[in-house]
């Protein structure tokens, strides 16, 4: 790996703007590569897990309402990690919570930051295989429709740009490239 110190920014003052249940977001004053000082404001997350989920060649999804968005989206069963939750956990339980799927063969396909120019938000993409179905168990303030959509289909999902949630284009372009 190449040496990268001359492209790292350097946190000189760190101020919390909001801290929450989901995110704390800061103002950071950095000092840049060339000693020039400038700002970032950062969401810190801790961590959420995404889920593939194909059962009889079809996908799963949820739709759910996005009030950063102001629309319905189409996405993979996704959630949170908590604190001390070790993510394949999460990802069961998430399964289990958001479309009724359990499975114990749950393996990590990828890694990713969610956008990285200013939350640190890292997901760990799962892919679930030999699935049952058992009741949804939604948490109290998640609302959502389960969708299943076969695998020949996928494609012309994403052509058509019905599915705009980065997680899921990940998901669903990993999904197209296993069936070739």
């Amino acid at each position: 790996m190449s040496n990268d110190s001359h492209l790292v920014e350097t946190i000189i003052e760190s101020n919390d703007i909001f801290k929450g249940r989901v995110i704390d977001v800061k103002h950071e004053k950095v000092r840049l590569p060339d000693n020039n000082t400038s700002y970032r404001e950062i969401a810190y997350h801790k961590g959420a897990v995404a889920l593939i989920a194909v059962y009889n060649d079809y996908m799963y999804f949820v739709r759910q309402y996005r009030l950063a968005t102001r629309e319905v989206l189409l996405e993979v069963p996704a959630g949170k990690i908590e604190i001390g939750e070790e993510p394949s956990v999460t990802a069961k339980k998430e399964l289990k919570e958001e479309i009724g799927a359990v499975s114990e063969d749950i393996s990590l396909v990828s890694e990713f930051y969610a956008a990285p120019g200013f939350s640190n938000e890292y997901i760990r993409l799962f892919h679930a295989k030999n699935l049952s179905f058992e009741a949804q168990a939604l948490e109290d303030d998640e609302f959502l429709d389960v969708v299943k959509i076969h695998v020949d289909e996928l494609p012309g999902y994403i052509t058509e740009n019905k599915i705009k949630d980065a997680k899921t284009l990940i998901a669903v372009q990993y999904v197209i490239s296993q069936l070739r």
